[in-house]
């Protein structure tokens, strides 16, 4: 709990700093940059848990990764270093992600479905989360076979599940139940 309340705070110290620098859009590229390489590189992810690797080989590794960073973003690997707090980054990123979405008024809704979206369903769906919601959307595509067909649709604390497997699974327990 205390973690995620620094992360929180961290994040809307860097959100401040771009906003004024006028640099926030290219920030939160950086920070979906830096949750992206931290979700998917387990030595990454490793590297920042890990107490015995040298804070100096930390910010090295962090360096080359994120050469193209903003001076804020840099600044930031830079303050949670020294602060010894870099395992944070990732959570960091993620927060920064959510209060940039949350001051520009938009919204990210993840669809999950069994092939990857079309750009026309694409453009469809975002005109009935518009319409549900009334705030601006970014769609995610999240590609699950295991769902078999349709889709799920998650928007803040709101979803639909409109799977075959979860129809599927309705329809077992309905037959289990009589």
């Amino acid at each position: 709990m205390a973690e995620s309340r620094a992360a929180i705070r961290y994040a809307k110290a860097v959100l401040s700093l771009a906003t004024d620098n006028k640099e926030a859009d290219a920030v939160n590229a950086d920070m979906k940059q830096i949750v992206s390489a931290i979700s998917e590189n387990i030595d990454l992810r490793a590297m920042l848990q890990s107490p015995v690797v040298r804070s100096a080989d930390k910010k090295a590794v962090l360096s080359s990764v994120f050469s193209s960073a903003k001076t804020a973003t840099s600044n930031l690997i830079e303050t949670l270093i020294a602060n010894k707090r870099i395992a944070l980054l990732g959570d960091v990123a993620s927060k920064y992600n959510q209060l940039y979405d949350a001051l520009r008024e938009t919204q990210i809704a993840k669809v999950t479905s069994a092939t990857p979206l079309t750009k026309d369903l694409e453009k469809k769906v975002l005109a009935k989360v518009k319409e549900l919601t009334g705030k601006a959307t970014e769609i995610e595509n999240i590609v699950d076979e295991s769902i078999l067909g349709g889709f799920i649709l998650r928007v803040g604390d709101l979803q639909y599940d409109a799977s075959v497997a979860n129809k599927l699974n309705k329809l077992k327990r309905e037959f289990t139940l009589n």
